[in-house]
């Protein structure tokens, strides 16, 4: 198979416009005669199947949590980046793409880092209009702040609920569309397989999560907006919902898999406190813009921070990176928290947390400034640990967070199913191998709201003539009884352990083998580790209840039998990739000092992988990645 990325010829900047005055349209009247499939309601599917109701195609949305604004989305906290360049301080598009591209070590595509950049304009703009409260300055002119990796001022935010201040917005843009009636909604729904009819996609299966029941959904097309898999590694900063399956799934109906070992490390969680802990809390990236992160210069160190003195401690960032210090990008960061921590001189009962300290920002400017920035955050950290970070620092560590991986998808988003399109976190487009912080909440809006509603009805465009699609295809029929075959299977095996007790196991099995750092040793055993745990579960999984009414039990054990086929799937993905780049950082191939050492001239490419069956192989297919525009460097932030 040859990739084709669609990229549109002309200059860089003139690429997007170049598509858009070319894409074919649907006339007003034919969009009514269409069906679009939307799952997943986060940022990236609310507005898509906002956008398109309001353009007037018939859409049906579909979450498998009970309201949309559930979705994760509301969880990001520190903002969205967008090259306004209201601070004066040298922003411009051009600098957001050439940032981007340099974060995410130059393992992605120029054209779709620029038009993100690009149309970062315009959803400011936009969430403004929503009325998104964003933080504004004394005479009214909204507000910036930095992230990691930039040396600009670009990031937007809503105090620490920027994710959930910029989901209210589309949730709000998503029920109009539900109160005219263009958008159906299924809440509780979990989307099960992918139905592909004569190769297009044409429809999915679902599970009613209230009542069990199997239900078959036809559609001209279908968006995948369900996020990412971050929560394989058990421990993370995802919610326990989250999982991978739908995408999995679809990838196993035909769509390549991109990447899928790029998943990012967060630098700014909260550190594990025990054996029964199922999820780990973020803090926000944006509290490194006034912390100073460090640990003691000596090992095992037993005292109360406020009693170490300033020349008996290392701001280790400061001195490895002095060109950005604390906000060195969250690859790096991560990296270097856990090289001190393994070192011996971690911190906090379990000895696995670095600080974040705050005294030296709360001298200069004072405690209401700080309050005024990150007040909740502050007030969040005393809820769940006792310690007040105006008084002492806070204890942090890294913490698996964001895929950057995920459905292989050419420049209009679409997959290598004919009609099946990935948005967001679920398609690994515009991060390269490592994102940049707040450019999350900005690939989900944009997708969303300004490239595929474009790009879908160019798509759709083809499809005016085509008819209802009918669920009664034998195609269908083979889905549904599929997915039904697997959930007695899982319900008859009647074993002794549950599913956290093997999504739990497989989670440190990643982590420790191919999670921050990774060798070719210990992919290999992780690779024949899974399997073996694979095999386990069929014969020891225990899903209590029944098959046809609420069963959490059954939900958890179907996301965990996706997660070993994912994990393994990373596992060959890292092993294959000889160079370090960004996320993915391979021991054998580092500098002296310790630093990644990527390998352009036999790596620059994006790997994309089929699905050969249950024993296969996975086979890798590699999409060249061009540079016109800006030729890859060493990236350094020192």
């Amino acid at each position: 198979m040859i990739l084709d990325s669609k990229i549109p010829k002309g200059p860089l900047e003139q690429k997007w416009d170049n598509y858009k005055k070319k894409a074919k349209l649907v006339n007003p009247a034919n969009r009514k005669k269409l069906d679009v499939i939307v799952v997943g309601t986060g940022l990236a599917g609310s507005s898509i199947a906002a956008s398109l109701g309001e353009m007037g195609y018939n859409v049906k949305s579909f979450c498998f949590q009970d309201s949309p604004r559930r979705a994760h989305s509301v969880a990001a906290q520190g903002g969205v980046n967008a090259a306004k360049n209201y601070k004066n301080d040298g922003d411009s598009v051009y600098r957001m793409f050439a940032d981007t591209l340099k974060g995410g070590d130059f393992r992605a595509r120029e054209a779709n880092v620029y038009r993100m950049a690009e149309c970062s304009l315009h959803l400011i703009d936009q969430a403004v209009a929503q009325g998104v409260p964003f933080g504004r300055e004394y005479g009214g002119y909204l507000n910036n702040r930095s992230f990691g990796g930039v040396q600009v001022s670009r990031t937007f935010y809503a105090r620490g609920q920027t994710g959930q201040q910029l989901l209210l917005g589309a949730y709000q843009a998503l029920m109009r569309q539900v109160g005219k009636g263009t958008v159906q909604l299924f809440s509780r729904h979990e989307m099960l397989d992918l139905v592909v009819v004569d190769g297009k996609a044409r429809g999915i299966i679902v599970r009613n999560l209230d009542t069990g029941e199997i239900e078959r959904h036809a559609a001209h097309a279908v968006v995948l907006a369900t996020g990412g898999y971050g929560k394989i590694y058990y421990l993370s900063t995802l919610a326990m919902g989250c999982n991978g399956s739908a995408i999995w799934r679809a990838h196993k109906k035909g769509a390549l898999m991109a990447s899928p070992s790029w998943i990012q490390v967060h630098p700014t969680s909260l550190p594990q406190s025990g054996d029964y802990q199922s999820k780990l809390t973020l803090m926000s990236e944006s509290l490194r813009n006034d912390g100073r992160i460090w640990v003691p210069l000596k090992q095992d160190e037993n005292r109360p921070p406020n009693d170490i003195p300033e020349n008996e401690r290392d701001y280790y960032l400061e001195r490895r990176y002095p060109a950005f210090g604390n906000l060195a990008p969250r690859d790096i960061s991560s990296r270097a928290a856990k090289e001190r921590i393994d070192a011996g001189f971690g911190i906090g009962p379990l000895k696995n947390a670095v600080y974040l300290d705050f005294s030296k920002a709360i001298k200069e400017q004072g405690k209401d400034k700080i309050s005024e920035k990150y007040g909740n955050l502050f007030d969040m950290y005393l809820k769940i640990t006792g310690y007040d970070a105006y008084k002492e620092p806070m204890m942090i560590s890294p913490s698996a967070h964001f895929s950057m991986g995920g459905l292989w998808v050419d420049y209009e988003l679409m997959t290598t199913v004919p009609g099946l399109f990935a948005l967001g976190e679920a398609n690994f487009a515009d991060h390269g191998a490592n994102r940049l912080g707040a450019n999350s909440l900005l690939q989900a809006s944009v997708d969303g709201y300004f490239i595929a509603p474009y790009t879908i009805a160019n798509y759709l465009a083809d499809e005016i003539h085509t008819g209802k699609i009918s669920t009664d295809a034998p195609e269908f029929e083979q889905a549904e009884n599929a997915v039904k075959d697997q959930i007695k299977d899982l319900i008859n095996i009647k074993g002794t352990k549950t599913a956290d007790h093997f999504h739990k196991t497989l989670g440190k099995l990643l982590y420790d083998y191919c999670g921050l750092a990774r060798n070719e040793q210990g992919l290999k055993y992780a690779i024949q580790e899974i399997r073996k745990l694979k095999q386990e579960f069929y014969r020891e999984v225990k899903v209590s209840g029944q098959e046809n009414t609420m069963n959490t039990e059954l939900e958890k054990a179907g996301r965990v039998a996706d997660y070993f086929e994912i994990g393994e799937l990373m596992c060959y993905d890292a092993l294959t990739r000889n160079e370090s780049c960004g996320a993915h950082f391979r021991e054998e191939f580092q500098t002296p000092d310790g630093e990644a050492l990527r390998n352009d001239t036999e790596y620059q490419f994006i790997s994309a992988w089929a699905w050969t069956g249950e024993n296969g192989e996975p086979e890798l297919i590699r999409e060249p990645l061009i540079f016109e525009e800006i030729q890859p460097t060493v990236r350094s932030y020192k």
